[in-house]
C-alpha cells in the first residue's frame, strides 16, 4: 500500500467517509481497497464543498494506488 493513511481506515476520522457508512459502526477500521469503491460508487452522495484537506488526499492516495489515477464515477 502506497497511502500515507495505512491499510485500514476508519471512516469517522473522514466526515464525508463516516456519512457514507451510515449503516456500520464508523469507528471501525475498513480495508484501503474497499473505503476505495465506496467512494467511487457513491461519489454523488459526497459534498464536496465540505471535504477536509486530509480527506481530499486521502481519497486523491486511494484513487492513485486502487484505481490507477482515476475514480469511476456516475
Amino acid at each position: 500500500m502506497k497511502t500515507h493513511f495505512g491499510s485500514m481506515i476508519v471512516p469517522a476520522e473522514f466526515p464525508e467517509l463516516g456519512a457514507l457508512v451510515w449503516n456500520r459502526d464508523p469507528a471501525r477500521p475498513i480495508p484501503a481497497r474497499d473505503v476505495f469503491f465506496l467512494y467511487e460508487r457513491n461519489w454523488r452522495f459526497v459534498d464536496r464543498e465540505h471535504l477536509t484537506d486530509k480527506e481530499r488526499l486521502l481519497i486523491e492516495e486511494l484513487t492513485e494506488e486502487f484505481g490507477n489515477g482515476r475514480m469511476l464515477t456516475a
